[in-house]
């Protein structure tokens, strides 16, 4: 079919109208949400979905929730493609939460290198989780890797101490070390230890959801939790470097 120049200034013009169209929806959504349901201020973004008549409304960076054209009903929970079985709610929140290896603040963490340290991966752990320290027993296996380890104290005011402890020894990843292989704890931190640190751990593992511990970053910005072996971290280390 051959497009004449009236054609494309008809094109034009229906794409333009429909862009004003989804504007003028998503406003009417931000100002109904807004005076109905003040606590979910502020939107960071309305788009529509691939349901004709479905809006996703994002608040807080990464809160998903669905509604309709006029902001009427508001959806919280997972939205599913059936064809492929795809959890298409839980796919975008994984985008919006995606942690690029070089945002990583390297000065917070310890540094465990083994081997040539040439290939490279975060962990944030809690001092007493147990799938924690499990994990650390199977990282042994894997060499020439060098390991950014985030105290990450979720689990109580007891992890926060155990994570001061370790941040204000001497030998830290000896420290560590003692006690999640060697369940030997480290002297308490000096009153005047700097531990800021740790709150900007935990700040930044607020921000993209890192809800449970071991939480692993790879180079490429892929993200695995839970406590995976050491032949699953080495498939991942393999993966990141393409």
């Amino acid at each position: 079919m051959q497009l004449t120049r009236t054609s494309f200034t008809l094109l034009g013009l229906t794409l333009a109208m429909l862009a004003a169209s989804v504007g003028a929806q998503e406003s009417a959504i931000r100002q109904t949400l807004g005076k109905r349901m003040p606590q979910l201020k502020p939107i960071d973004e309305v788009r529509p979905t691939a349901i004709p008549g479905l809006y996703e409304v994002r608040v807080n960076g990464a809160d998903i929730y669905y509604t309709d054209a006029k902001g009427n009903h508001l959806i919280q929970g997972s939205l599913y493609e059936t064809q492929g079985l795809r959890n298409l709610t839980e796919e975008r929140v994984q985008k919006l939460t995606a942690i690029k290896f070089d945002a990583l603040s390297l000065k917070d963490a310890l540094t465990i290198v083994r081997g040539n340290g040439a290939r490279k991966m975060a962990v944030f752990q809690d001092p007493n989780c147990g799938y924690c320290k499990r994990f650390e027993r199977d990282l042994q296996k894997v060499d020439n890797v060098t390991v950014y380890l985030f105290l990450y104290p979720i689990l109580g005011q007891d992890s926060t101490d155990k994570a001061k402890a370790i941040w204000c020894s001497k030998d830290k990843t000896l420290a560590w070390q003692d006690w999640m292989l060697r369940d030997v704890p480290a002297a308490p931190a000096a009153a005047m230890c700097d531990t800021s640190a740790l709150a900007r751990n935990t700040e930044f593992g607020k921000t993209y959801r890192i809800q449970g511990t071991p939480a692993l970053i790879f180079e490429n910005g892929s993200r695995v939790p839970g406590a995976i072996d050491a032949q699953q971290v080495e498939k991942h280390l393999k993966n990141a470097k393409g």
